[in-house]
């Protein structure tokens, strides 16, 4: 039979599937589905969704027979002594099953109705016959004189057997390891599963010798069980940490330290071992495909699945144990740790080196770099040597930049917003860490080799300038978008303030810049929480001036030459504010459309402090703008400026920034020291409670304190600003101010008197001021960030999968996904490098406000959405490219 009958026969099997009423299991006729395929296009081309729903939903007893008999037959030939022969047990025929449930699961997995049917057919207990049950059925006449063949009468006719879900996740991991089909021929007298790690790095010093062939069955094989694993895709990010998913669960859970260590470390050291510079033909990529560019793909992201998982907890007795995850935190060996570091770096340095290239697009830009910071953010999370690691090696310097990178050059784009929120919060998690601080002193050489997007004009200082500078640039260029996560943006200067060591002008006046904005009258009456960011700014300067005040004589000068502002603060009213606004507005129509008030607090386009919108920090002038900072008869010697704010997009919603994500300053502070007073909170203790993500659900901080507010109906009053002006911590820059200000030269302007005033502040004493205990300020976890963050996994894994497809309809496509939004674009003008469409990179389905993360998903019933046909990029040129957005 050639190919084109095999694809017809193959067609038209499909529709006796959906057209015939219960196709008797026995029935010769579903063999076709392993015996006709000869690709996995063929399957994914000639097994429509179309067909599929059709069949589910009119004749669900022969999809529940076509999965059970690929299953079957599946499990048969891994247990079959000759697999994979040829003619005894086919290679293809495997590949076919494993491409069948491929195709059918997210189908099954979309429809709510079959919720019930899904759980007891492959999770519901089974019996099957015993060896004894189906000897005495076939009739055979036994030798009595084989006590191994003979059946005792004692034995049951039937047996308890797994369910039908566990034996083939068994059956499948056994493939991943299984003799002349993923790995080289076992040695005599092993068995076919020889669970050998597939590369040499952790856990394996000796290279195996691999095929194409082998590591193309080895991706299959991942695909599936990516697949199985997917139901995380159809539920809502609020309950997909409480529920979970069973085929995760079980996979997690097994205590087998042979398997977990050798699925592990296969999959770590494949993703880690890879080198795109091994292709240096420029403009390759346009005309080849590398398919072990697909395989390290599916390794790293089945390794995320399983590692971050938290198990759902039973409600009685110990937490389960996630086992990929407690093996990920127990590698202690130093080159197991360099091994990591070089192969994150490698990774993650490729995209600068393909933007960065003498011809532009000659290099592919990797597509997983999002799915290995996340890979980083875990090993961070979970294992206490490797952070040590990469800080006592300042290796953290190269990550700190990584990250920076991706997050800055992306800033403005909507579908990335989910990576760089994570990079934000990566960047928090090493903040932590008192040694990270202390390295951050280190002069930054060789600025002048990165990226343009990152590259600080005229920058001369060290890691903690350029990461505070970077910050910056988050804050004020954003327009608007990343103002959900500005908490965690001032918890990283929280966090490494205490360490900071002679820190430049430019980036004192920055820090001065944000302070002016902050405490502006607009910016605090327009929101009822927006008071905490300016209190998580204070605090970050306070740690300074009190642990490491003779060394940053800089940003003492500036916040002395900005005296009138923290004293304009103290005495903040209601009624002032509000006149200061109306005079700002009135001076603002005085000078036209166009206008630049000359006043350092000048509130450039901001409405009513009652606005229903927040002002953000977004479209803060640069260093050039007329703006100048500092007291009003000041002029600023060094051309810094003030940050006016603008007005918010309207996803500004600063009201709704709770404290279940620990980013949010007021979470920081222990229960018993909120609502006390700075001088009471400075003189308490605070505990330091480990970071690390624990297993489940329930052991996490998954109490939400109240929201903030809604601007919508906020109206800011007498006693509400009482409220929280007498927690401002004030006292030690008031105190600073009254013990410095009349030290310094009365002149200033000059570079004779700031050097006067540098070496007077110098070797000040200042009196008052007594260090308060360093604080941190964590990333905690709950059920709902962790919503959040398998929403932007699983977000990764379908935006990766469009792009593997291309010529194929991909997995998921065209599927009623719950967790995430997914997006038409614009169909794309086909060009030489990108022939087919394009996808655009994967954002999560983070809501405006993370602070809250009141997650929600693309309620999706009955017929698809999102993906609409399910077709990819447009694959054949003529379509949109499917995106993952934001919600």
């Amino acid at each position: 039979m050639g190919a084109s009958d095999s694809k017809l026969v193959f067609k038209q099997g499909i529709f006796r599937l959906s057209e015939q009423k219960g196709i008797r299991a026995d029935d010769p006729y579903w063999t076709g589905f392993w015996e006709l395929p000869e690709s996995a296009e063929d399957v994914f081309s000639l097994f429509s969704p179309a067909d599929i729903r059709r069949t589910r939903d009119n004749h669900l007893e022969n999809l529940e027979t076509l999965i059970l008999a690929v299953t079957s037959k599946l499990i048969a030939l891994r247990n079959h002594p000759s697999f994979p022969d040829p003619e005894l047990a086919p290679e293809k025929d495997a590949l076919n099953c494993i491409r069948v449930l491929t195709r059918l699961l997210p189908y099954v997995y979309e429809a709510d109705h079959l919720a019930a049917w899904e759980d007891r057919f492959f999770w519901g207990a089974r019996r099957k016959r015993s060896r004894r049950g189906q000897l005495a059925r076939s009739e055979v006449i036994f030798d009595e004189a084989d006590p191994e063949q003979t059946p005792t009468q004692d034995e049951p006719e039937f047996e308890d057997v797994k369910p039908l879900a566990e034996e083939l996740l068994d059956t499948l991991i056994d493939l991943l390891f299984f003799s002349e089909f993923t790995l080289p021929k076992s040695a005599p007298g092993k068995g076919n599963a020889t669970y050998a790690i597939w590369q040499s790095g952790v856990g394996c010093n000796t290279p195996v010798s691999t095929t194409k062939e082998f590591e193309n069955n080895r991706t299959e094989i991942l695909r599936l069980l990516l697949t199985f694993a997917s139901k995380s895709m159809y539920m809502s990010a609020n309950v997909l940490p409480v529920i979970g998913v069973k085929a995760i669960t079980y996979l997690t859970k097994c205590s087998d330290k042979q398997v977990v260590l050798s699925v592990l470390c296969s999959l770590l050291n494949t993703t880690l071992k890879y080198n795109p510079a091994s292709w240096r033909v420029p403009y390759d990529h346009v005309v080849f495909k590398d398919p072990k560019q697909v395989l390290v793909q599916y390794c790293l992201q089945l390794l995320l699945v399983l590692v971050l998982y938290p198990i759902p907890e039973p409600g009685n007795g110990p937490p389960p144990k996630n086992f990929f995850r407690h093996f990920l935190g127990r590698l202690h060996r130093p080159q197991d740790f360099q091994f990591l570091v070089d192969g994150m770096t490698r990774i993650l340095n490729q995209p600068l080196q393909a933007t960065t290239s003498y011809l532009p697009g000659s290099q592919k830009s990797l597509t997983w770099a999002p799915e290995m910071i996340m890979l980083f953010w875990e090993a961070l999370q979970c294992n206490k040597r490797f952070r040590s690691f990469i800080i006592d090696t300042d290796r953290a310097h190269d990550f700190v930049v990584l990250v920076l990178f991706y997050a800055i050059d992306q800033r403005n784009d909507p579908s990335k917003q989910g990576l760089i929120r994570m990079c934000v919060f990566v960047l928090q998690t090493l903040s932590v860490e008192p040694n990270f601080g202390r390295s951050l002193n280190k002069p930054f050489e060789g600025q002048e080799t990165l990226p343009a997007s990152i590259r600080v004009p005229n920058f001369h200082g060290t890691y903690a300038d350029y990461l505070i500078t970077s910050i910056y640039t988050l804050l004020t260029t954003s327009k608007g978008k990343l103002d959900a996560i500005y908490p965690a943006l001032l918890a990283i200067i929280n966090n490494i303030a205490a360490y900071i060591e002679d820190m430049g002008r430019a980036t004192s006046s920055k820090l001065l810049q944000l302070f002016a904005s902050m405490s502006s009258p607009s910016f605090l009456l327009a929101n009822e929480g927006n008071h905490l960011l300016l209190q998580s700014l204070l605090e970050a300067l306070n740690a300074i001036i009190e642990h490491q005040y003779s060394k940053n004589a800089n940003l003492i000068y500036s916040i002395l030459r900005s005296k009138k502002r923290f004293q304009a603060l103290r005495d903040f009213t209601l009624e002032s504010a509000q006149e200061e606004i109306e005079r700002q507005n009135q001076l603002k129509k005085e000078q036209g459309e166009g206008g630049i008030a000359r006043r350092a607090d000048s509130m450039d386009s901001l409405r009513s402090p009652v606005s229903a919108r927040a002002p953000s920090l977004s479209n803060v002038p640069e260093e050039n703008s007329a703006f100048a900072i500092g007291d009003d008869e000041d002029s600023d010697d060094e051309g810094h400026h003030s940050a006016p704010l603008s007005q918010s997009p309207e996803q500004s919603g600063m009201a709704s920034r709770t404290a279940s994500v620990s980013s949010s300053v007021d979470d920081a502070v222990p229960l018993q020291l909120r609502g006390m007073s700075e001088k009471a909170r400075g003189k308490m203790p605070v505990g330091h409670p480990s970071f690390s993500r624990q297993n489940s659900t329930t052991s996490l901080a998954s109490v939400s304190t109240p929201v903030l507010g809604s601007n919508e109906f906020f109206t800011p009053t007498a006693p509400w600003i009482e409220s929280w002006l007498v927690d401002l911590p004030l006292h030690t820059i008031l105190t600073l101010i009254a013990e410095l200000g009349p030290q310094l030269p009365a002149s200033a302007g000059t570079a004779d008197s700031t050097a006067t005033a540098l070496s007077a502040i110098r070797h000040a004493r200042v009196r008052g001021i007594d260090p308060a205990p360093i604080r941190v300020h964590l990333f905690e976890w709950s059920p709902l960030s962790l919503g959040w963050y398998e929403s932007l996994l699983w977000g990764f894994v379908f935006a990766g999968e469009m792009l593997v497809a291309k010529g194929t309809a991909g997995v998921w496509n065209g599927t009623a996904i719950r967790l995430f939004k997914v997006q038409e674009t614009a169909a794309q003008t086909p060009t030489l490098l990108a022939p087919r469409g394009a996808v655009d990179a994967v954002g999560s389905n983070l809501v405006q406000r993370i602070g809250s993360l009141n997650l929600r998903g693309a309620a999706t019933q009955g017929a698809p959405r999102g993906a609409g046909s399910g077709a990819v990029g447009g694959g054949n040129g003529a379509g949109g490219a499917g995106a993952v957005r934001d919600v």
